[in-house]
């Protein structure tokens, strides 16, 4: 295992708990900012705009069919601050139900695409991944209360709306982080709070090869990361190598499909929550730090994955 702590770029300060990076065509970053409740755009020189306002707590993203931004939006988080820190402690008063939404980057228009899954509303969606065959890929995390917390899950839908479906159920510690292999081979999700990585074989879009019980959701743990870690969202190699936001210990931890800890870098600090890849040859990531409200960058050592669509 390979431990480094790479020379970072700070593109942009100030933010309000962002997570969700995206690089759009035109080379600039689209994030979330969770507690201001918009889509901010930083431009390679660091301009931010503000290119939608959906309310309630949006979170994953990922780039879409014609231009859009497909949203993971949680319904909304209460906040803890304090200086130089900003973090969610639990459900406000406002929330109705998490869901998936379309946006229009030019426009700024957001339109509701699913709240629910037969008779189960959607809790707290959080990342996203579009399937190369059909569709796309999501987690949802569930909420978390005072003393009781939802189960967290996996699906799968269409982009029309027409379609969606549990696949992976449950995720006692919240399902968060979701990518698939290049060849969409497999379904890699991250467990939160037990600092598990689960895999599925993916059978068709939509359909997990299922593991008989004891395994809870069908899945199987690929990676136990060691002592108290958490896991937030994650991306995926060109290799296939998984690359997961490491909470707590503060890093970006990178995993074999086999399983097996390759690379850690180490952030500055405890809460680095996304990552993304673009740039020449998909070979810079891009970062968000949430607590202290930080997009960066940095050269990484082996290819991103080109998503679908972009």
């Amino acid at each position: 295992m390979i431990t480094e702590t790479p020379v970072l770029t700070t593109l942009a300060e100030g933010l309000r708990f962002p997570e969700g990076p995206v690089v759009l065509p035109d080379g600039s970053v689209a994030l979330v900012e969770i507690e201001r409740g918009i889509i901010t755009a930083v431009s390679p020189s660091g301009e931010k705009r503000v290119l939608a306002t959906p309310g309630g707590g949006p979170n994953g993203m990922a780039l879409g069919p014609n231009g859009k931004l497909y949203l993971c939006n949680n319904g909304g988080f209460l906040w803890h601050e304090e200086p130089g820190m900003l973090r969610p402690v639990g459900v406000p008063p406002s929330y109705e139900t998490g869901r998936i939404e379309v946006v229009d980057p030019t426009t700024g228009s957001v339109t509701r695409l699913y709240d629910r899954c037969g008779d189960h509303k959607l809790k707290g969606p959080n990342d996203i991944v579009f399937d190369p065959r059909d569709g796309f890929w999501f987690s949802d995390l569930g909420k978390v209360r005072g003393r009781d917390r939802d189960h967290g899950g996996v699906y799968w839908a269409k982009t029309d709306g027409s379609e969606i479906r549990e696949c992976g159920f449950p995720i006692f510690g919240g399902a968060n982080g979701i990518g698939l292999a290049p060849d969409g081979s497999v379904l890699y999700a991250a467990e939160t709070e037990t600092g598990r990585l689960w895999a599925w074989d993916v059978e068709a879009p939509g359909v997990l090869k299922k593991q008989p019980w004891p395994s809870s959701n069908g899945g199987r743990v690929l990676c136990q990361f060691p002592g108290y870690r958490r896991l937030d969202s994650l991306a995926v190699a060109a290799s296939g190598n998984i690359v997961v936001a490491t909470l707590v210990s503060g890093e970006i931890t990178t995993v074999s499909p086999a399983g097996d800890i390759l690379h850690v870098a180490k952030m500055p600090e405890r809460m680095p929550t996304n990552i993304c890849f673009g740039g020449p040859a998909m070979k810079t990531a891009y970062i968000t730090l949430s607590t202290t409200g930080k997009l960066v960058s940095c050269p990484w050592h082996e290819a991103g994955y080109s998503l679908p669509f972009g």
